[in-house]
């Protein structure tokens, strides 16, 4: 999976989430492993949120469409981005890992095997660009 959150012009490599069993395993161990959700610094999660977002007092706005409402929040290690539906992304710093760990309600969720698809399966790659979604 390449991270290809629009921060740097180098896509980044995330280390392996799954630790690799040797080779003769039993099959049902390597099976509950691929099963788990991702987890620990090279995860990458998303959140849909759906209200209007303030940061220090100040509403949140998309410099592409003028949005005010309905965000996609994705955290990969200590970083927040926050994504429109017009494909608009940016790095949040004013939101920490701890703030995107107090908003997840549901700790179970759809995990994805890209964070392309998993754009695209949740209408963030700007194909709802102009619309809200309730």
């Amino acid at each position: 999976m390449t991270l290809v959150l629009r921060t740097t012009d180098r896509p980044t490599e995330p280390k392996p989430m799954l630790p690799v069993l040797p080779a003769g395993t039993d099959p049902l161990l390597q099976l509950e492993y691929e099963t788990q959700p991702p987890s620990g610094p090279g995860a990458t999660r998303c959140l849909s949120h759906p209200r209007q977002l303030a940061l220090r007092g100040i509403p949140v706005m998309c410099t592409a469409c003028r949005a005010r409402r309905d965000w996609l929040l994705i955290n990969h290690g200590r970083n927040v981005w926050v994504c429109c539906r017009c494909s608009n992304q940016w790095l949040e710093p004013e939101i920490s890992r701890a703030d995107f760990d107090a908003l997840i309600a549901i700790p179970d969720g759809t995990t994805y095997p890209s964070v392309e698809q998993g754009l695209a399966a949740l209408g963030f790659d700007g194909a709802f660009a102009g619309t809200y979604l309730d």
